[in-house]
């Protein structure tokens, strides 16, 4: 049980750093842009994040629906930024896992 929630958690927590990390390099000179890919990957690693920290699996499934249509954008990208599309199955494999925790823990009390 304490097992499924620290492999969500530490997915969750790789993922979110990945993303942010990928952002850095993506990170436009623009204003605009960068704005707008802050808003929509970014933001939603940091909520992915805290997500983990606090096992908190309805802000992962927000950051995962928050980031999804610009990572399926970005997947259809011919250069690295298609691990985006990576990240953000992570942070649906995390909330997966993270409900599946709660519900052994619903029916094992």
């Amino acid at each position: 049980m304490i097992k499924i929630r620290k492999t969500s958690n530490l997915l969750g927590i790789i993922a979110g750093i990945a993303s942010i990390i990928l952002w850095f390099v993506l990170k436009p000179t623009e204003y605009e842009p960068m704005i707008n890919t802050f808003f929509s990957l970014a933001l939603p690693a940091v909520v992915a994040i805290i997500a983990s920290l606090i096992s908190y699996n309805f802000l992962m499934l927000i950051a995962f629906l928050w980031s999804l249509p610009i990572s399926l954008y970005m997947v259809l990208t011919p250069s690295y930024f298609a691990l985006f599309g990576i990240t953000c199955t992570c942070y649906l494999i995390s909330f997966i896992l993270l409900l599946l925790d709660r519900r052994r823990n619903k029916q094992g009390q």
